[in-house]
């Protein structure tokens, strides 16, 4: 599936994958977000961290009419509060979407996957 825009010009189509891309960078540049799980963790192994070429496994992104829904399936560091951390993602995700595509992200759901405590700490 894509995400459609039509202007003066022609039509964009943008893919969820891109989306979901864009999505996982961003909530990996927050403080506390240890990595991206996988959205299927006994498929995918449920320890597995995902790299960055495959943030989309860990983010699911869906369109009903205008509203753009985004599913984060995230790892947090230790000692941080998850909330908080939940929140920050919410807000950077909102934000980096909105600025670099253009569209309006209607909701953020987060599901913290798992607990991690980082190396060298």
């Amino acid at each position: 599936m894509s995400i459609e825009i039509s202007n003066d010009y022609g039509q964009i189509d943008i893919s969820n994958d891109v989306i979901a891309q864009i999505a996982g960078g961003a909530a990996t540049e927050c403080y506390g977000v240890v990595g991206m799980a996988s959205k299927h963790q006994i498929r995918d192994g449920l320890t597995e961290i995902l790299r960055k070429e495959n943030y989309a496994k860990g983010v699911i992104v869906r369109q009903e009419g205008e509203d753009l829904h985004i599913d984060m399936y995230i790892i947090v560091s230790y000692g941080t509060k998850i909330s908080e951390v939940a929140y920050q993602v919410q807000s950077k995700v909102k934000y980096t979407i909105n600025k670099t595509l253009g569209l309006n992200v209607k909701s953020v759901n987060i599901f913290v996957q798992g607990v991690r405590v980082m190396n060298g700490e």
